[in-house]
């Protein structure tokens, strides 16, 4: 036996399962059998003590989790850090553990009482005294962390756990003598279990299956060589003997439904203090403000969910309540990330949610140089849909050309500094762009009440109410919606696919652009090709469109009219020269309505006004959208996601797919003017065109009866 090492243990005289505040406690409550966990404990006690110095804090009836001595809190030479139990059933063993500190000599510091922190069960010391493993996410607060390191003047890692199995850090993660860790990586959250890996080499890193841990096979007391747990797997003996350890099975069936084996009965109260290594966190906390109806719109739910999901914390400091229905609320909430990376990450997050980083009202936007055409600064901040200001040089500055996944360059010009929202390629020399998350703040449009929900998905002949209703209930209010933008001299924008034409939408389509609802078209080469094919041939992909079947040499029909549009030289020229007399295209040319055909790597042909060249036809899409106030998506995924990429928030966006999945991906773009429809495409253009009808005609006179 050695004085070197000293535990700490309690006697389980008064252990029970008296609540539920762990998985493992479900369905357990005065189950375990206290003859037998008396039994067990004393083998693990004896076992303990044939290694090792074993000191003992008296039991204390009504605090049954006194046994599990590991919470009472995190040792490092002299001194202590006491625990805050998170749950009110073991808060009343704080002062029993604080009293044997003091008693046996520790300098104990004491978290503030709302600060959770559950000692040695969720902070485990690198067995060569190096770092500080940390977990959060079920018992303990990340907020702890810095206090933690300050204290005991050592580094500290911060490591997420997600699985509510393994609550505490000491029950899927164990240091070993040597540099070696055995650990379960499903418990962790990708950042911890990189962390982990850049930490300890692949060779000293143990992981285990899941068998093993749901025995708790990693909550294990490591005495020089020796590990001491409840249940392994052979293979899990034969690996931890390959590299030296003595295996010690303990059965601590008895304690593993409460959820806790050997480790969590045993705290180490002799750890050694590395001189010359000192304090360093890297936990980053910041407080960021938010207005508007945060809880009728779901801001606040999404904004602590994206926190959580992202690997931070949170805590609400002051939330005001709007006191009437359309009254705004404002809420500032303090998040803490283990480092500085993963803040950015959920600040990014949260700034598109409307949050702003308190300081940030002091703080100017971060800018670079643009040192090589089209090459961003790293760390550059990404655009969103929505509008964007940047503070630079005290003044808030609104970001031009809004959209997705762009960059923000700015630029001096004789009227002052500008901010415009720009595609990677499109940045010069000579410009500055912002990066990071500073100074950046989004201005989004409050959502009331009655917005909240409005962008939904409408399934055509689905279940429930009858969704042929439903759809029709939504083209009245599309119908309405462009009558009024017509009327008002606004502009309407259609992304379309050729299933528009296979689908007997071309003639409802053309209607539209003839009568002024549509004033830009953008579509690929197929659409224009497959129009035209049924214009001048009366088929689509060869398909007679009158009767659905296929024609002889149909085949052949898509690339004859190619052949006889280059002969015009475009579409155009065809219909200036009487070739091309009906369709869609011939609307457009007729009306004067611009259109952009982007070409792919697949088409036929293509058409001589198809932009083969992508930037080009990326550079026309933007243009043509500029100034939209609705965008009609009809069957078109690609193009779709194309033209919801470059379109900011405020745009009313209609997507229609026959196809679910389709209507969920770009219906899903986070703006609530954004509705999806699934359905065909070529009844929801004709019920569309009727609607139209009715509004334009409501009321049909009646004649006179003389």
């Amino acid at each position: 036996m050695t004085d070197l090492l000293r535990f700490l243990m309690c006697s389980p005289r008064h252990y029970d399962v008296d609540y539920v505040i762990n998985p493992w406690m479900e369905g357990n409550i005065h189950k375990s059998s206290r003859d037998r966990a008396n039994e067990q404990w004393d083998k693990l006690y004896h076992l303990i003590k044939d290694h090792a110095i074993v000191d003992l804090v008296d039991p204390v009836q009504g605090w049954p989790d006194m046994v599990f001595t590991a919470n009472a809190g995190l040792v490092l030479g002299d001194k202590v850090v006491l625990s805050r139990f998170l749950h009110k059933e073991r808060q009343g063993e704080e002062p029993h553990f604080k009293q044997w500190f003091e008693d046996n000599g520790y300098k104990v510091f004491e978290l503030p009482a709302d600060l959770p922190f559950e000692g040695a069960g969720d902070a485990l010391l690198d067995r060569e005294g190096r770092w500080l493993w940390a977990g959060y996410g079920f018992r303990t607060e990340l907020d702890s962390h810095p206090l933690i390191a300050e204290w005991l003047d050592i580094e500290v890692l911060s490591l997420r756990l997600i699985d509510s199995r393994f609550y505490h850090l000491d029950t899927c993660f164990c240091p070993l003598t040597g540099g070696y860790l055995l650990y379960y990586p499903p418990a962790f959250d990708a950042y911890s279990n990189l962390l982990i890996e850049r930490r300890v080499p692949a060779d000293k890193r143990i992981a285990i299956a899941e068998p093993d841990a749901v025995n708790f096979a990693c909550n294990a007391v490591n005495i020089h060589q020796v590990v001491i747990l409840n249940k392994a797997s052979e293979d899990l003996k034969q690996r931890l003997g390959q590299v030296g350890y003595t295996v010690m099975e303990t059965p601590l069936t008895e304690f593993l439904k409460a959820g806790g084996a050997s480790k969590c009965l045993t705290l180490r109260t002799t750890e050694p203090v590395r001189e010359e290594l000192h304090a360093r966190v890297t936990v980053e906390s910041r407080n960021i403000h938010l207005e508007g109806h945060l809880l009728d719109a779901g801001i606040m739910n999404r904004v602590l969910d994206t926190v959580v999901e992202k690997g931070g914390s949170f805590k609400v400091l002051n939330f005001n309540l709007g006191a009437e229905r359309q009254s705004t609320s404002r809420a500032e909430v303090r998040v803490t990330a283990p480092d500085h990376e993963v803040m950015e990450e959920i600040m990014t997050q949260l700034i598109e949610l409307g949050a702003v980083d308190v300081p940030t009202e002091e703080r100017n936007a971060i800018l670079e140089d643009v040192i090589q055409s089209g090459v961003a600064p790293d760390d550059f901040y990404v655009t969103t849909i929505y509008p964007t200001e940047v503070r630079i040089d005290g003044q808030w500055v609104r970001v031009e050309n809004q959209r997705m996944d762009g960059a923000i360059a700015i630029r001096q010009t004789p009227d002052g500094l500008t901010a415009r929202c720009k595609i990677l390629r499109d940045l010069e020399v000579g410009e500055k762009v912002v990066v990071g998350v500073e100074g950046i703040r989004i201005v989004r449009k409050p959502e009331s009440r009655d917005q909240r929900g409005t962008k939904e998905e409408f399934t055509f002949m689905g279940s429930g109410v009858s969704s042929e209703r439903r759809v029709e209930l939504l083209v009245e209010q599309i119908a309405w919606e462009m009558r009024h933008i017509r009327d008002q001299g606004g502009k309407v924008v259609v992304t379309a696919g050729p299933v528009v034409i296979h689908t007997g939408g071309s003639e409802h389509l053309a209607r539209l652009i003839r009568e002024g609802y549509v004033q830009a078209l953008l579509a690929g080469n197929a659409i224009a090709v497959h129009d035209m094919e049924q214009s001048l041939m009366g088929t689509s992909l060869g398909v007679d469109m009158k009767k659905g079947v296929p024609v002889h040499g149909g085949h052949r029909h898509h690339l004859k009219v190619i052949n006889a549009i280059r002969r015009y030289g475009n579409i155009p020229n065809a219909v200036e020269q009487g070739f091309l007399t009906q369709g869609i295209m011939y609307e457009c040319v007729k009306n004067n309505v611009p259109f952009c055909l982007a070409g792919s790597i697949r088409d036929d042909g293509p058409l001589p006004d198809t932009h083969m060249d992508l930037l080009k036809a990326q550079a026309e899409y933007a243009r043509l959208i500029e100034g939209a106030d609705m965008i009609l998506m009809l069957s078109t995924m690609l193009h779709s996601i194309g033209v919801g990429n470059m379109t900011p928030a405020g745009v009313k966006m209609v997507c229609v797919d026959i196809n679910p999945a389709v209507v969920t991906k770009l219906s899903d773009r986070g703006s609530v003017e954004s509705v999806g429809i699934v359905t065909d495409v070529g009844l929801f253009l004709s019920l569309l065109v009727k609607q139209l009808d009715q509004l334009t005609n409501p009321y049909p006179l009646s004649q006179t009866v003389q």
